[in-house]
C-alpha cells in the first residue's frame, strides 16, 4: 500500500497520494455505475492488468474508498465507500472539462457514458 505522510503542506498532495495515477481515478469512475464484480470492472478497465487491478483496489480499500463485499466463498464485490462517493462530483467535473478540451482540440472519445446529472 501507499503509505501517506503524518503531514502534508496542501491537500491537494494527499489527494494525489490518494487517488494519484491513471488506474485509481478509472476504477472510481467505473464505480460510479454501482457495484461490480472483479471481472466486471475489469472489462470496463480493459488496459489495466490484473495484478495493477488487484494492487489498486486495495489500495483504495485500505484509505477507505472502496469497499470489498464477500458474497459467498467464490464471488467478491466492490463499491464505492460514502467517503469514496464524495469524490464522483470532482470526477464528474473532471469528464465535463475532459469532454470540453477533447471538442475543442477535435480529440474523438470513444466511450463516455456521463450524463452530468449530478
Amino acid at each position: 500500500m501507499k503509505h501517506l505522510h503524518p503531514e502534508y503542506t496542501c491537500a491537494i498532495d494527499l489527494v494525489i497520494d490518494i487517488i494519484g495515477g491513471k488506474w485509481k481515478v478509472l476504477i472510481l469512475w467505473n464505480l460510479n455505475e454501482g457495484p461490480k464484480r472483479f471481472n466486471e470492472l475489469k472489462r470496463s478497465i480493459p488496459d489495466i492488468t490484473q495484478k495493477m487491478l488487484t494492487q489498486q483496489l486495495k489500495e483504495l480499500s485500505e484509505h477507505g474508498l472502496v469497499s470489498r463485499l464477500e458474497l459467498g466463498e467464490t464471488h467478491v464485490v466492490y463499491e464505492t465507500t460514502d467517503m469514496g462517493k464524495k469524490i464522483q462530483p470532482t470526477l464528474f467535473a473532471m469528464c465535463r472539462w475532459g469532454d470540453e478540451f477533447a471538442e475543442q482540440h477535435g480529440i474523438a472519445m470513444n466511450r463516455c457514458w456521463t450524463s452530468y446529472d449530478f
